[in-house]
């Protein structure tokens, strides 16, 4: 597979619904790469908020040994860093929506 940089010209190579792209100005590259910076940087401060899993454990306490269950962990209270996450996703699809339409 071929992937393409977001900012070329190139683009419409790895997308299979807009079929076509208009040449965004050096102006409108800056713009897009400066919005998925801000959101990459944005994305790894909610990661740094995360707790730590916890290990699944028996009802007497102890580590559980089933190795089938072994690599699982008990979910942490991080519900609303998933929401935060998607939301910021969705908010640079639609900056950098606004700066290619």
């Amino acid at each position: 597979m071929r992937f393409v940089g977001s900012t070329s010209d190139d683009r419409v190579v790895n997308n299979t619904l807009r079929h076509s792209y208009r040449v965004l100005s050096d102006e409108e590259k800056a713009a897009m790469a400066a919005i998925k910076d801000k959101g990459a940087e944005f994305l790894a401060l909610i990661e740094s908020l995360r707790t730590a899993p916890e290990p699944l454990l028996e009802d007497d306490g102890a580590p559980t040994l089933d190795a089938e269950l072994r690599p699982m962990a008990i979910g942490t209270f991080d519900r609303e860093l998933n929401i935060a996450v998607e939301r910021i996703e969705e908010a640079v699809m639609w900056a950098v929506k606004h700066v290619t339409a």
